[in-house]
């Protein structure tokens, strides 16, 4: 048997203040062909898990490219073009292969691609011909497209948000793949619209569940494999949208059939999936109020990992005037605040300016007398699935009773290892605000004793009526209202 193995990933936010450049992908990950590490990225599971099934299997392993880049605003066309071209090149080289496994991401936009992913599917497709089986690991943010689903034999979303099943997926994805090519099932799919953009918090009812009933279905009455597709609603992307992907073995009715059905209940789920983000204020208040803390303040609208700066000022400006004491924050990207901290030293004393630097949508920069209580260069934050998460050089300073994370490479929050590896002290804070959306829950829930999701301002607002969208597929709720 032998596996080319591949992947070229990030998530695009097209209203967001940055372009996604080359050196973005050398920035979070960039490996040439059979230089990817042994430890898992986000975007290798397929790699990995092809390296665990085959090294007894007695598999020949081509391994290409990984790429990756932290989400930002659109892609250049030379990064896509260059990398694309570069997978390709590398897959040229390894034919002839039994089986293509591909871990992309499925958000990505660039300037004159809308659809990246459907367009890589396409070109390796005509490359390797229609007997070749080819599968990719996709994250659940994504646009799917029917261009994606014609030119794979089978494509797995993680079903974890957070997503901490970046491995088991790539094993699902591996074992189906290689059936597959022995002719032992025939993959068909189904793919469902289901006309809504919905946030999936799978750490908690009803989505839990919905899981959970996806999984007892799977490997079953000649279920394959079953994905949801959240969705990204910062891409402005004809395919944007949540979907269902079915596939069985054979049986293109029985597909069909069970899409819908699924479909139709996530449509039926769609206000309980409703998440409550109390304005800023407000999100303040209910914090202080609870008896016990910490309490987590996810300030999802300046996540980086969903295109925003993660510079943004907003919630820390409230915090200071309200007199806001014993907490921590970040990250907050600012690499000039770090370079003056470390210039300075641990326990310097200095007015500092930080954050607010990108953009409207980061507020207003701050004067802050703060001390800087620990540097650390090229810290490593444990991140999804255990992988590890480059921060670059960082800082925590304090203000005002504040401790804040400073970093120079833009990562959001995910493992308090990030605050804890510079000296503070989580479960005595009664406020952590985390730059994050979601991927911070597997960790921080741990520490915190509740959590408030914030509306806040950010480029990765939560309020989807204010942003402009032009070619997403209309009606799309809860942009604009459906019957039912």
């Amino acid at each position: 048997m032998r596996i080319f193995s591949a992947s070229l990933a990030t998530e695009t936010n097209t209203f967001g203040p940055m372009p996604t450049s080359t050196s973005s992908f050398r920035d979070r990950g960039y490996y040439p062909a059979g230089k990817h590490p042994e430890t898992l990225t986000l975007f290798s599971g397929p790699l990995v898990a092809a390296r665990m099934r085959g090294k007894d299997a007695g598999w020949t392993l081509i391994e290409g490219m990984v790429a990756g880049a932290q989400p930002s605003g659109i892609t250049t066309r030379h990064a896509y073009e260059s990398l694309r071209d570069e997978l390709l090149a590398d897959l040229k080289a390894a034919l002839p292969v039994d089986v293509v496994l591909l871990g992309l991401h499925g958000a990505m936009v660039a300037d004159g691609y809308d659809d990246c992913e459907g367009d890589l599917l396409q070109r390796v497709r005509a490359m390797v011909g229609p007997d070749t089986i080819v599968g990719a690991e996709l994250d659940p943010h994504c646009h799917l497209t029917t261009e994606m689903v014609e030119n794979a034999n089978v494509i797995i979303t993680f079903k974890e948000y957070p997503h901490t099943d970046v491995l088991e997926r790539g094993l699902e994805l591996v074992d189906l793949c290689v059936t597959a090519a022995q002719k032992k099932i025939h993959p068909v799919a189904a793919m469902m619209d289901t006309g809504l953009i919905l946030t999936v918090h799978t750490s908690r009812q009803p989505a839990r569940g919905f899981v959970e009933r996806m999984q007892a279905l799977e490997g079953r009455d000649g279920v394959l494999s079953i994905s949801l597709a959240h969705g990204f609603p910062w891409g402005d992307v004809p395919g944007m949208g949540t979907k269902m992907l079915v596939y069985t073995d054979g049986n293109a009715s029985q597909a069909q059939t069970l899409a819908r059905q699924l479909a139709d209940e996530v449509i039926g789920m769609k206000d309980a999936l409703t998440v409550n983000y109390p304005p800023i204020d407000e999100a303040l208040d209910q914090a202080l109020a609870f008896e016990s803390g910490p309490v987590i303040i996810a300030d999802g609208a300046d996540n980086p990992g969903g295109g925003a700066a993660s510079d943004s000022t907003f919630v820390l400006q409230r915090m200071i005037e309200r007199g806001v004491t014993n907490a921590a924050l970040g990250p907050l990207w600012d690499p000039i605040a770090v370079r003056i901290a470390f210039d300075a030293g641990e326990g310097a004393r200095l007015r500092m300016r930080i954050g607010g630097k990108i953009s409207p949508l980061s507020g207003q920069p701050l004067d802050l007398d703060c001390t800087v209580k620990a540097l650390k260069r090229d810290m490593i934050m444990t991140g999804l699935a255990g992988s590890p998460t480059q921060m670059g050089d960082s800082a925590l300073v304090e203000a005002d009773g504040i401790e804040i994370v400073l970093i120079t490479l833009r990562n959001q929050a995910m493992g308090t290892d990030m605050f804890t590896q510079l000296g503070c002290d989580l479960a005595a804070k009664k406020l952590i605000v985390v730059k994050s959306s979601q991927h911070f829950y597997a960790s921080f829930s741990k520490v915190g004793k509740h959590v408030i999701y914030v509306a806040a301002p950010g480029s990765v607002t939560l309020d989807l009526s204010t942003l402009p969208f032009k070619k997403i597929q209309r009606p799309k709720w809860p942009v604009d209202s459906i019957a039912g």
